[in-house]
């Protein structure tokens, strides 16, 4: 899309610059906003603003260099004023999965002081139903002279506008994708999908905040629940002495069965968080959904116990634990399966040498790097040090490995790459 005249650039600030706030602000800063992305992260700002980006995303750094460059997009620490705010902040959960909105209290109190009126004030961020009308109230809770009536000239427009993309596509889909569009009140929602038409080639579909808000959650909960049956049936085949990779292969040959692939567990902020805002809203309309999230959160557990004896007939075990991030080809680490079982390996094989191989990271999250027996290692010196091997993600590097180097190893392949 070719961007507007400078005169016609909508401003727009974007609240959280991670990893949907950032390539957010760059596809409207490159088809026809002016943006200024705010985060408390001094060196992501610091990077943004010379052109570079604070994680791996394809085709995102181009972007984003392209548009600092001419000035359209530039990042900051402090909220500025804007027509238009998008809040894309973290919503993880608390103590007993409950959710935690004080990252969207706090942006709503940092947006307050510089509304004027006639502002639109996007939350972006996967959220709880009542999250959108929770950031309303925030918001004129400290500025009372401000309302939700519509056409006035202090009324303050909300909408529901939740990311629907892919890690590793995420450029692409933020084009390309459908997005809900969810109104709290008066045009709220139409202005909103008008910003997005900036940049988005999908359908738009309307609806209201709470159900928007429920969409995403849905959408994600779907996900985790036929995850949850791969998973399980991955756990009855091993019982069974069953190849579960071909047992699904020969299923998914009926008309009106897919089964998913099953792997070490679920992760990334996404499918492993938004199910439980749904348990925590309707907990005893949600049984299943939970019991899904059980299966999920159980399956580390069980890849720990078919590899942690066998370890231990293993004198100074040397063990290649391949891959750390939620999902291939990425370097979102978040929530990840993989990253809980090289901590828990570290902690009840503390005598074992641990050879974490993630090609998509330059050095270890905080509390592996505190581990005197875990260091990151090439994927070919893990291999050949390594009496166990074992697979977590199905980075291209681990799919496209010489299987000859696995012999004579003890392989654990919780991703089906090897047969």
């Amino acid at each position: 899309m070719t961007p507007s005249p400078e005169s016609n650039r909508p401003s727009v600030a974007v609240i959280g610059l991670g990893y949907i706030g950032l390539p957010t602000a760059a596809v409207l800063a490159s088809s026809g906003a002016n943006v200024v992305g705010v985060d408390i992260n001094q060196k992501a700002v610091d990077l943004i603003n010379q052109g570079q980006v604070p994680f791996v995303e394809p085709d995102m750094s181009t972007t984003v260099a392209g548009v600092v460059s001419q000035g359209y997009l530039r990042a900051t620490t402090e909220t500025p004023h804007a027509d238009n705010y998008i809040v894309a902040v973290p919503t993880p959960f608390k103590d007993g999965h409950k959710p935690d909105l004080s990252y969207i209290e706090t942006a709503g109190k940092q947006i307050a002081p510089l509304l004027e009126g006639d502002e639109l004030v996007i939350l972006e961020s996967t959220s709880p139903p009542g999250a959108t009308e929770f950031l309303a109230e925030t918001i004129l809770t400290q500025r009372p002279d401000l309302t939700l009536e519509e056409n006035t000239a202090q009324t303050i427009y909300f909408a529901h506008c939740p990311e629907r993309v892919l890690p590793g596509r995420i450029m692409i889909e933020l084009r390309t994708n459908d997005r809900i569009v969810g109104t709290l009140n008066g045009n709220a929602g139409e202005r909103a999908r008008d910003l997005y038409q900036l940049f988005c080639e999908g359908e738009f579909l309307m609806t209201d905040a709470r159900t928007a808000e429920l969409s995403k959650l849905t959408e994600n909960a779907y996900r985790d629940v036929n995850i949850a049956f791969a998973n399980e049936l991955s756990m009855i085949a091993d019982g069974l002495d069953i190849n579960v990779w071909e047992l699904i292969e020969l299923a998914n040959h009926h008309p009106r069965v897919n089964i998913l692939q099953p792997g070490p567990g679920v992760g990334g902020h996404c499918i492993a968080v938004d199910p439980w805002f749904i348990v925590a809203t309707a907990p005893e309309q949600s049984s299943l959904i939970k019991t899904a999230r059980d299966v999920n959160d159980s399956k580390p557990g069980f890849v720990l116990d078919k590899l942690i004896p066998q370890a231990k007939r293993i004198n100074e075990v040397k063990i290649a634990t391949l891959g750390l991030a939620f999902k291939p080809n990425i370097d979102d680490l978040r929530e990840s399966p993989a990253r809980q079982i090289v901590n828990r390996l570290s902690d009840e094989l503390p005598d074992a040498t641990i050879l974490a191989v993630e090609p998509n990271i330059d050095e270890l999250p905080a509390e592996l790097e505190s581990r005197e027996n875990v260091t990151l290692t090439e994927i070919e010196t893990a291999i050949e040090q390594a009496d166990i091997v074992l697979l977590l993600v199905d980075h291209n590097e681990f799919i496209n490995l010489d299987a000859s180097l696995l012999t004579q190893k003890i392989v654990h392949d919780t991703r089906g790459v090897w047969g």
